[in-house]
């Protein structure tokens, strides 16, 4: 490789992880922005170590961030031995000290004044899970239940969200006698809403449909598919498991509004055609997104 080419490449890296670190930044920000405005002037506990340090600071008056930042060191700890070494303790301790320090310095700051519970649990998980997807794509965390989760996902392949909402659910319940039941089931809202977000933010919003199509006219059809959708078109070669036929089997992702035009293509063509349409969360490559880290 020439010396060019590894200038570029090194320049390219350096670039990618400046933006992680502007997005870790702005992940952690918004984080400590949901916490101030919407659940501590609430009373509503977001689980996790964030929500025992919230436990704390409503009963003894202690500063939640400088809480935070201690009660994950134990967690770094883990964290750094089985999910990422070097690479995860400075990306998720630069996260959780950003989010401390923001939360104690722009609490001051933070309107206070939503008081509607529908807003506060709506908005106020939305844009705690919206900070934890951005970190979580940025390749860290916010310390606490996220490493749990980082663990649980290495280990068994279960989806981060949702691993946040079993794991918040068994902190709520446990501190429910503590906080209160109507605090406990606000705040049980919240949690569904953020495993929700971050979820979207990592996986996408299902805007596509992924589809397959089995036909023995499948020549036509995909010539009908490129013609009227301008939509590539990948031909798989298949068996009929009873039959034993052989047949093509047609596989193309299109936008979500053009389901019903790959339909009627499908049935002006073959009316006996089979398909299988499902929702695909993030399509990356030409006619979709661009294909890019983070």
């Amino acid at each position: 490789m020439s010396k060019t080419n590894t200038l570029r490449l090194d320049r390219k890296k350096v670039l990618l992880e400046v933006c992680d670190y502007v997005q870790l930044t702005i992940g952690a920000i918004i984080i400590a922005v949901a916490i101030d405005s919407f659940l501590i002037p609430n009373r509503v506990v977001a689980g996790g170590v964030t929500g025992i340090a919230t436990i704390l600071h409503l009963t003894l008056g202690w500063p939640i961030g400088v809480l935070v930042l201690l009660f994950n060191i134990p967690l770094f700890i883990l964290g750094y031995r089985y999910t990422g070494g070097l690479t995860f303790l400075m990306r998720s301790g630069y996260t959780v000290l950003v989010m401390s320090l923001a939360i104690d310095l722009l609490a001051p700051y933070m309107p206070r004044n939503i008081s509607d519970p529908l807003l506060y649990t709506i908005f106020g998980g939305f844009l705690d899970g919206l900070g934890i997807g951005l970190v979580f794509r940025a390749r860290g965390t916010t310390g606490g239940t996220d490493i749990i989760a980082k663990l649980v996902n290495r280990f068994t392949g279960l989806q981060l969200g949702q691993v946040i909402l079993y794991v918040n659910t068994l902190v709520l319940l446990a501190a429910g006698v503590l906080i209160g039941l109507q605090p406990a089931l606000y705040a049980l809202i919240v949690n569904f809403v953020i495993a929700q977000t971050v979820d979207t933010v990592q996986e996408g919003l299902g805007y596509a449909r992924s589809v397959m199509i089995v036909s023995s006219n499948a020549a036509a059809i995909r010539d009908g598919l490129l013609r009227e959708l301008h939509r590539g078109v990948t031909v798989l070669h298949g068996q009929g498991g009873y039959t034993e036929a052989e047949k093509d089997v047609l596989y193309c992702v299109v936008a979500k509004s053009e389901v019903a035009a790959l339909k009627r293509v499908v049935m002006e063509t073959d009316p006996g055609a089979f398909l299988v349409i499902t929702e695909a969360y993030e399509v990356l490559g030409r006619g979709f997104k661009p294909v890019a880290v983070g």
